[in-house]
């Protein structure tokens, strides 16, 4: 008869203890939700392409909460608020650059310069010649570039373009002053900024 109330006392405060932890646990139901839109509506899903002569060059604005969540992961959904909330005058725009024939854009035949040239200029030389534009008239350079080499495996180039200091709700227009393959000067308007639609 001891033995049966000791686990029954045990069970008791067992379950006392659970209850506890669910009321600390924070609901975070809300940030949820946001993520899983912004996951539903396919994160990069405004690209814009614009083709010239043989090559296309397509602008896709990320939502910062996409690097967040694939940095930090999914477990504290409320650090990855936070960190957003901290960031969230960031933009990243990735620009893909790919020729029609799939042939290798770094080429002299394109660039006019040596193989390593032009991969030191997609590394470093870049930087310059992406700016964006706010709705409110504001020029904002590019503060840095991210080129994700391939190693003539994928049949195009891509960079990571970041810029600071842009309200979260401002419509962007992204401004490529084109120096590497002289194609001239490209405009990527992109209507809306990522906003969080609750269903």
């Amino acid at each position: 008869m001891k033995v049966f109330n000791l686990g029954f006392i045990l069970f008791i405060l067992f379950f006392i203890s659970c209850n506890k932890e669910q009321k600390n646990t924070p609901d975070d139901s809300a940030i949820r939700d946001r993520y899983f839109n912004l996951e539903k509506i396919g994160w990069k899903s405004r690209s814009y392409t614009q083709m010239v002569d043989d090559i296309g060059f397509t602008a896709t604005e990320v939502p910062i909460q996409y690097y967040l969540l694939k940095d930090q992961g999914v477990e504290n959904l409320r650090q990855v608020d936070s960190l957003y909330e901290e960031n969230k005058r960031e933009r990243v725009i990735e620009f893909v650059f790919q020729q029609d024939e799939e042939k290798d854009l770094l080429g002299k035949d394109f660039t006019g310069m040596e193989y390593t040239d032009a991969v030191k200029y997609m590394s470093f030389g870049l930087t310059n010649d992406f700016y964006v534009v706010t709705s409110r008239k504001d020029t904002i350079p590019c503060s840095g570039v991210n080129f994700e080499r391939n190693y003539k495996i994928a049949p195009f180039q891509k960079v990571l373009l970041f810029f600071s200091g842009i309200d979260p709700n401002d419509k962007i227009q992204l401004i490529y002053n084109d120096y590497l393959f002289r194609k001239g000067t490209l405009k990527f308007k992109f209507k809306d900024p990522f906003t969080p639609i609750a269903l």
